[in-house]
């Protein structure tokens, strides 16, 4: 049994300025907005979601980026209506958002 039905991961990487990466792309305030959306949709804890920040997750190029498990899933995104894609997508539905799929 796993702990969480999905486990999502947003890469928060800050590398040194003029360099590629996903926190210069916004990535730590829309994983902020995904927390506090998982939790008015009654959505956090355990045998639900955990949306975590993650170090470089080597995919910068293609960012920001998520990955979200068990599946494996890896995702970019643009905005909040893409995180909400995801969100109602994915992690309620269990549908893969293909067009944000990498």
């Amino acid at each position: 049994m796993i702990y969480y039905k999905y486990h999502v991961f947003f890469c928060c990487n800050q590398r040194e300025p003029g360099a590629t990466c996903c926190n210069a792309r916004g990535a730590a305030e829309l994983r902020t907005y995904a927390k506090e959306r998982i939790k008015a949709l009654k959505l956090k804890g355990p045998g639900k979601v955990r949306i975590n920040s993650a170090g470089c997750m080597d995919r910068c190029d293609s960012g920001p980026v998520i990955v979200v498990y068990p599946e494996g899933v890896w995702y970019t995104y643009f905005d909040q209506q893409d995180i909400d894609e995801i969100i109602d997508e994915h992690l309620v539905h269990g549908r893969v958002v293909e067009r944000l799929r990498i």
